[in-house]
């Protein structure tokens, strides 16, 4: 049965996405950032929606209030990484307009990377580190001077349940530079959609915000290590049974 429903939801994605995609790239010369922006969390909404009907996969949001009260203030979200299924849902989630930065590549897949291209995301070269970090540096001022928030996985790549990656400084070093508040994102979405899997798993997914970790007066690699023990004590405290391994 599980086959079946995954089945089912990829058929969906592969019959709706080319479909939507075709018509990004028809309206969006004709359409703002922000409408446009509009227009892809339409689709990432859509995507859950099937999700939920076909897999039986669910969410719940764990510390909305810590969204709310940073509404008004430049925000970097720095989120655990286990899934496709957070780079969607995410912008269902979150309430602004979100900034991804990613590696180039993802421009190269057909259809869903042709869309992202005509969006203001922050695509990096991950060959040119020296390069790539100047590169984020100035677009992430330039986008959180626009009012839009901006998310990185510092873990670098999705990890497997139950797993560590060292972290990455870069968004880190991004918020000590530009003064922004960091949010800390915890979430087990790896148990209902696993990396690199066709199956698709029900449950409930826990998505854990954090309360904000002010930047001000701290120098990137404190900012980091603070963000880095609140997400790994957090995922231990949300899928305990994970790291019992």
């Amino acid at each position: 049965m599980i086959w079946l429903r995954s089945l089912l939801f990829f058929i969906s994605l592969v019959v709706y996405t080319p479909f939507y995609a075709i018509l990004c790239l028809i309206t969006f010369p004709f359409l703002n950032q922000s409408a446009r922006y509009r227009v892809i969390q339409f689709w990432c909404k859509s995507i859950i929606y099937f999700l939920q009907i076909f897999c039986r996969v669910h969410f719940r949001v764990i510390g909305q209030e810590h969204i709310d009260a940073v509404i008004h203030q430049p925000v970097i979200i720095l989120s655990k990484h286990q899934s496709a299924w957070e780079t969607i849902a995410f912008l269902q989630i979150f309430p602004k307009e979100l900034c991804f930065v990613f590696k180039r590549e993802l421009l190269w897949i057909p259809f869903f990377g042709w869309v992202i291209a005509l969006l203001n995301m922050i695509h990096i070269n991950r060959s040119d580190k020296s390069g790539s970090g100047i590169s984020v540096a100035n677009q992430g001022k330039d986008r959180l001077k626009d009012g839009k928030w901006i998310i990185l996985f510092p873990e670098g790549t999705r990890t497997p349940v139950g797993s560590h990656k060292p972290y990455r400084k870069g968004g880190a070093r991004l918020a000590s530079l530009t003064s922004a508040t960091v949010l800390p994102v915890a979430h087990n979405a790896g148990h209902c959609w696993p990396r690199n899997s066709f199956m698709k798993y029900p449950g409930l997914i826990t998505v854990s915000i954090g309360p904000a970790i002010s930047s001000l007066g701290k120098s990137g690699d404190e900012l980091h290590q603070e963000v880095e023990n609140w997400i790994e004590k957090e995922m231990r405290r949300i899928d305990p049974h994970a790291y019992q391994r």
